[in-house]
């Protein structure tokens, strides 16, 4: 997850940061412990907590069967911060070795810095520390949240229970997860503590306990049946005394071989419809009674109620294999029912079908409508899913926009299609969400499986290129797989992963495109256009990698590459004399999103040793769409003195009524207006318009894609201020453009008569 819900860090976590600085810390060196226990000390130690241990490791394992798949580690401190148990992903447990991290170290926040373990104890609350709140950066890729547990009878401190995990990881959920187990762990050792300080004849006194109790003689006749008793098992206590437990077609087994073997339960789950027919479930001990000459005369049980805790395990069980947004199973569970048809090969098997569905454009309509729209749109999309597939027929939803469909009966390549067009054309609709009107599509993957047999993921391979050949086909559409599209998808793939060593290699290249003033063909600045020129595939052209780089999550970097890359270049044009000029620079969608844009931009600006005003950013309409965001963003940046721009104007969903709150310079019409302003009457009139309400709101307009003398005039007569297009110049490199400057801005002035 981003960082977001704790980028404002709490008073303490500043605090302890602070006193890291004081202490004289430096947030890049790793801090060993300084405070370890000897091995004597540390068994000592376990020990004495045996018991505390026992039942805090019982529930760390039901975390982590709950969490089954996600790499997490447990840890486990006394009240002094020393390390007792660790428990979980073993990855994690050796990286945290190397940092000098095991049983009987003491986190000490004078000697280890901001750590979770240290503030849980002192905070004497839940706390979580993600990312950046850790003051050392070798923890800032990390997730920690701790809960400190007590005796909760006299609220003594005993230590803390702390998850930690990678950063991206980062849900609340871990500590909601942590506090409701910490909440069962004080119980059951409040319970312990109370069963060694008294004995148990004093226990079945107690009238207030949580538990219900059930008494008998040595013969199973019941003697004594409490209040929460009477409630969990829907009987009154004057139906119970007296009668005979081993009556009971749910405790008597239990009762029985206690008196009649002398056998003890302990912690046994039973579940329990009452004589109301409300369902319980209950931890159950059960134990012989013995008077001072320990000879037997009864037997004690007690039943702690935890059909809260089951429920909420239940819960977690049932998310563990289903989507929460949609309800419908996830990727988890895609996996073990497929895996079943294709290990118990059956004739639905062999006439089953795997389609690898993902919904066109979901992240516009959500960067411009927002996540919440969004969501409403993909539970829509999994209710029109389900009408269009048969009662056997399975939904999955794996990812974001994607789905996975496993329908059976498909015995022939037309009948796939079918019901490919069936699914296409249940989407070709309006749907209605808040009062916007959505219009979405969706592109199909389609794999045979008696085409190919093989397993689960060669299947999910499969079908997902053929998925994104239907993509690349214009989306909207279905593929059938074929054999051939395998190495289509190695190409991708391949690809993906040279997008990794080309920043590495310095692979990639900047184009600049003129920018020129309608008025008197004065080149007034460039755009910033990358290239990629791989050892061996040559030139490629940013359609074709551009979208791979968002998909890896390395658009970023490459986008900070461009940035610092043509605000050197202006430079060294500065110190070459060329006339001053700015650089137009696209951001990308994540990087305009990213909290650190306005520290990054500023750091560029200054390594370079720019003048912010040669610096143009343009973003495109759709990620203005987060109003608040973009107005305090663009705000930050215009105070930079950088220049800002709106590109691809008229092709997203602004709100003119926006544009005016927005700190931006520019207003660029989009290039598929401007080759269509002598041929078609609409898009002559927005071309109008937009130039005209620009001006209005004291922004001056950029024309793009101007390619011949007809389409300049147009803009010169609509007062558009400043142009760029083939018709004055292709994007050239940096040294093209610095010796051919002068010859192209008498060229231009002559285009421009």
């Amino acid at each position: 997850m981003k960082q977001l819900d704790h980028e404002k860090e709490a008073g303490y976590i500043i605090e302890s940061k602070k006193r890291c600085i004081e202490l004289g810390m430096k947030p890049d060196e790793l801090r060993v412990p300084k405070n370890i226990m000897s091995e004597l000390t540390l068994a000592e130690k376990k020990e004495a907590y045996k018991e505390i241990l026992e039942v805090v490791r019982f529930f760390s394992k039901k975390i982590m069967k709950s969490l089954e798949g996600t790499p997490i580690l447990i840890v486990i401190s006394d009240e002094n911060g020393y390390l007792l148990d660790m428990l979980g992903d073993e990855t994690i447990k050796s990286t945290m070795a190397q940092a000098g991290i095991k049983t009987g170290i003491q986190f000490n926040q004078d000697h280890m810095g901001t750590n979770v373990v240290s503030l849980t104890l002192k905070q004497n609350h839940p706390v979580q520390l993600i990312g950046k709140n850790h003051f050392h950066e070798f923890l800032h890729n990390s997730a920690c949240y701790g809960v400190p547990f007590h005796y909760t009878d006299d609220n003594n401190l005993l230590g803390s229970i702390c998850i930690m995990t990678a950063q991206i990881l980062h849900n609340p959920f871990f500590l909601m997860t942590l506090t409701t187990v910490v909440d069962a762990i004080e119980r059951e050792l409040l319970l312990r503590k109370q069963n060694h300080k008294l004995n148990v004849m004093n226990q079945i006194m107690l009238s207030k306990t949580r538990n219900a109790i059930i008494v008998t003689d040595i013969n199973g006749k019941v003697v004594d049946f409490n209040e929460v008793a009477e409630k969990i098992s829907g009987f009154k206590k004057e139906e119970i005394i007296g009668s005979v437990i081993y009556d009971s077609p749910i405790t008597g087994h239990f009762f029985k071989d206690v008196l009649c073997n002398e056998k003890s339960y302990e912690d046994v789950e039973i579940r329990l419809k009452n004589n109301n027919k409300e369902e319980y479930v209950c931890l159950v001990d059960i134990q012989p009674i013995h008077d001072e000459n320990l000879n037997m005369i009864g037997a004690f049980g007690q039943f702690r109620d935890i059909t809260e805790r089951y429920l909420a395990e239940e819960k977690y069980n049932y998310l563990a294999y289903h989507d929460e947004l949609t309800g419908l199973p996830n990727r988890r569970y895609s996996k073990e029912i497929l895996n079943k048809y294709i290990n118990n090969y059956t004739s639905q098997s062999a006439h089953m079908a795997l389609i690898y569905l993902d919904l066109d454009k979901l992240k516009m309509i959500n960067d411009t409508f927002g996540h919440s729209k969004g969501d409403l749109l993909i539970k829509e999309a999994a209710i029109i899913l389900k009408e269009c597939l048969n009662e056997d027929d399975y939904v999955f939803r794996v990812g974001g926009d994607e789905f996975i469909l496993l329908c059976f009966n498909i015995e022939t390549r037309q009948q796939a299609a079918e019901l490919a067009e069936k699914i296409i054309n249940a989407f070709n609709k309006t749907i209605i969400i808040d009062n916007y009107h959505l219009n979405i599509t969706s592109s199909l993957g389609i794999y045979l499986y008696n085409e190919n047999p093989t397993d689960f993921e060669n299947c999910l391979i499969y079908a997902d290129n053929a998925m994104y050949k239907a993509k690349s086909n214009g989306r909207n559409g279905y593929v059938i797989y074929d054999p051939i599209l395998k190495e289509s998808y190695k190409d991708k793939l391949t690809l993906k992963m040279d997008i990794e060593k080309a920043l590495e290699n310095d692979e990639f290249m900047l184009y600049y495109q003129p920018q020129v003033d309608i008025k008197n063909g004065n080149i007034i600045g460039v755009e910033a256009l990358i290239r990629w020129m791989h050892r061996e595939k040559g030139m490629i052209y940013p359609d074709k990698f551009i979208p791979i780089a968002e998909e890896t999550g390395l658009i970023s970097k490459i986008g900070e590459w461009v940035l610092r890359e043509a605000c050197s270049q202006v430079k060294k044009w500065q110190n070459s004399n060329l006339p001053l000029i700015k650089v137009s620079v696209n951001l990308s969608v994540q990087q305009f999103l990213k909290s650190d844009l306005t520290e990054v931009i500023k750091d560029i600006l200054s390594k370079t040793e720019i003048d912010p005003k040669y610096l143009e950013l343009e973003i495109t309409e759709s990620m203005a769409m987060e109003v608040d965001y973009a107005i305090k963003i663009l705000k930050e940046l215009r105070n930079l003195g950088v220049r800002v721009s709106i590109d691809d104007f008229g092709t997203g969903y602004s709100s003119l009524s926006y544009l005016k709150k927005f700190s931006i310079n520019y207003l660029k019409i989009d290039k598929s207006f401007v080759w269509d302003i002598m041929n078609d009457e609409s898009d002559a009139n927005i071309v109008g318009t937009i130039i005209s309400m620009a001006h209005n709101l004291g922004l001056e307009v950029i024309a793009e894609g101007v390619e011949d003398k007809d389409q300049l005039k147009f803009l010169q007569q609509g007062n558009c201020n400043f142009v760029q297009g083939y018709f004055f110049s292709r994007p050239i490199c940096a040294e093209d453009f610095q010796r051919e400057f002068y010859n192209l801005q008498r060229e231009f002035k002559k285009k421009i008569k």
